[in-house]
């Protein structure tokens, strides 16, 4: 697969939104593009899509076509650039995240971009602060979706001493399967497309610090099941983005955290947090979205209902446009939870590579 080129910066341009009708472009139709942000954003009134550019001209037509878009467009600076458009979607692989944020909002573009929020903290630096030299527009990542539907109720609990003084949290996240030597390089795997993005380990960070506060300090272990793998292209390449990472984290607040990202660990049981206080315990089961708990005295968990008020769910291209239109603010996810995240996912690789305990920068 072709990447798609970058381009030189732009000159800034500037157009409020009212109640008019919102213009879209897309740059990058991936799958959860094409599964979620497409069909959502179509799906609201008085949204168009006018533009894409994929990694190649045949695979923008295919997805203009499926979906109704206005035109194709060769390269994404021309979406960017373009003046009938109001708002920018990115779904590209996380290399260009931080080139097209940071063209787009130069352009006057509102922007949603796709989650892993650049390639280091570094970058999602760079595109916070061209969101902040831009504040009246809307800059949104799309956000972690396998706890939307607990996080309020979890939050909340916390928040009102179910659990007391949170001590350790343990999180087991496995993707677990045998490892397959054969199969072809993925992008996730290649450090050139990803950085220091590592398996589903920046979207779990991100979603337990709806409910608890960031990490201070990390040390961290990788494993690379298979050092070498073949690309698209059948060349041979090395694999630096890891298969399993274990983590120890000193949480704001002073608890313990073990966290454990693994696409090796086959058979394994589905992935879990365990969040233990002086007061109780909270066990959240991801795929089941089911939340237990029990607090002193007990001795055993028992099932937590979630109220149907607090399961949020999806709603993210809904939330993006009413923020466009003033009506509310983004809070899944702002860009300065994308670099709380980044600067956490770069602190974990660092301790990898050194050997050493690695102080996790703050904003």
């Amino acid at each position: 697969m072709r990447p798609l080129t970058a381009g030189p910066r732009p000159v800034l341009q500037c157009r409020t939104m009212n109640n008019q009708t919102i213009r879209v472009g897309f740059v990058g139709a991936g799958n959860n593009t094409r599964v979620r942000h497409i069909p959502g954003l179509r799906a609201l009134p008085g949204v168009e899509l006018v533009a894409v550019a994929n990694r190649t001209r045949e695979s923008g037509e295919r997805v203009a076509r499926e979906f109704g878009i206005g035109r194709v467009e060769a390269r994404w600076q021309d979406v960017v650039s373009a003046a009938d458009v109001d708002a920018v979607c990115i779904g590209t692989w996380p290399y260009l995240h931080r080139e097209i944020t940071v063209a787009a909002l130069a352009h006057g573009k509102h922007v949603l971009c796709e989650a892993r929020m650049a390639m280091n903290a570094a970058e999602g630096r760079e595109m916070l602060e061209a969101s902040r030299r831009a504040p009246h527009l809307v800059a949104q990542l799309v956000p972690a979706p396998h706890t939307l539907e607990v996080d309020s109720t979890i939050a909340g609990l916390l928040a009102e001493g179910y659990a007391g003084e949170v001590l350790a949290v343990e999180l087991q996240a496995a993707q677990g399967r045998f490892v397959d030597r054969e199969a072809a390089l993925h992008w996730r795997q290649d450090a050139s497309l990803s950085g220091f993005n590592i398996l589903n380990m920046g979207i779990w960070y991100e979603a337990m610090m709806r409910w608890l506060q960031p990490a201070r300090r990390v040390m961290a272990m990788t494993k690379v099941a298979v050092p070498r793998r073949r690309d698209a292209e059948g060349a041979w390449r090395d694999v630096r983005v890891p298969d399993h990472v274990d983590i120890l984290a000193e949480l704001g607040g002073g608890a313990v955290g073990h966290l454990r990202f693994s696409a090796v660990t086959a058979l394994a049981p589905p992935s879990e947090v365990w969040i233990f206080g002086s007061e109780g315990t909270l066990r959240l089961e991801a795929d089941a979205r089911r939340l237990s708990g029990a607090r002193r005295g007990e001795t055993a968990l028992r099932e937590i209902p979630i109220p149907a008020e607090r399961r949020v769910g999806w709603r993210v291209e809904e939330e993006f446009v009413n923020a466009v239109r003033g009506r509310e603010k983004v809070s899944r996810t702002t860009f300065e939870d994308g670099v709380r995240y980044m600067e956490f996912t770069e602190a974990v690789a660092r301790s990898a590579t050194t050997g050493q305990a690695v102080d996790v920068a703050g904003l």
